[in-house]
């Protein structure tokens, strides 16, 4: 087993390989680093010249994009349309109003939008209206996906990635987890070639779990929501989703399970 970290995505990011091959490992952690290094620069709202940021800082105007930001554009548009805006990428204005994201430029915004704000085209997109996106809850997911991906490119067959709580196994490998919980408990859980993430519903800000929603359904006290799914960035994005009323059976249609550790 070898493992290797880095701070990546706001958080720190933690590989797992099983692998005999030192010079294999050290080409695969390179690539998988490399990888989530690109969605970090390109889409991070903390980072004023991302294409995130200057998408952000042009409403109405066609910006270029990279395929990856195009890909969870598309991702988030289709989310956003098939949970009525549920999960809801253009909430930035509402965030930065509470501190909880950087103002990069004093200028007029909306505090919230719709997945109808987003236009895409081939090569770039456009915000039809002075919306601000933050792609935190699904970019870093995404981002867990790749590094699976350029993992496997290398050879890997068995291994993890986890990006602060936001975890994928694959392989023969099996992952025990032990989930904090909200009661300062904690339960154990099982993870085998499938992914998981949490966010924290309620509660006043706390800076060791920054992963706060934004969500209107009324809830006592703080909970903790995690979701498996197949990949990292649907489980991510359906932690949006699992705050709401409907949330477990859209869960279900989505391809998420809620994962009880209360």
């Amino acid at each position: 087993m070898q493992r290797r970290a880095r701070p990546l995505l706001g958080t720190l990011v933690e590989l797992t390989l099983r692998c005999d091959d030192s010079a294999m490992a050290q080409a695969a952690f390179g690539a998988a680093f490399a990888v989530m290094a690109q969605i970090d620069s390109s889409l991070s709202f903390h980072r004023p010249d991302s294409e995130l940021s200057r998408l952000n800082d042009h409403p109405g105007q066609w910006q270029p994009m990279g395929r990856h930001g195009l890909r969870i554009l598309r991702l988030a548009r289709a989310l956003g349309r098939l949970t009525e805006d549920k999960f809801n990428v253009t909430v930035g204005g509402s965030l930065v109003e509470r501190g909880a994201l950087p103002r990069h430029k004093a200028r007029d915004f909306l505090t919230l939008g719709s997945w109808r704000d987003i236009e895409l085209g081939p090569q770039g997109a456009r915000l039809a209206r002075p919306v601000l996106l933050t792609l935190d809850g699904i970019a870093k997911g995404y981002a867990v996906d790749l590094a699976v991906g350029a993992l496997k490119a290398q050879g890997i067959r068995s291994g993890s990635v986890n990006a602060g709580g936001d975890i994928r196994v694959f392989g023969d490998m099996r992952l025990a987890l032990r989930q904090r919980r909200c009661d300062g408990l904690s339960a154990p859980m099982a993870l085998e070639n499938m992914a998981i993430a949490s966010s924290r519903l309620g509660g006043a800000a706390d800076p060791s779990f920054p992963s706060l929603l934004l969500c209107d359904a009324t809830t006592n006290g703080e909970r903790m929501l995690s979701v498996a799914a197949r990949f990292a960035w649907r489980a991510d994005a359906l932690t949006k989703v699992a705050a709401w009323h409907r949330g477990p059976e859209l869960l279900a249609e989505l391809g998420g399970t809620l994962v009880d550790f209360d």
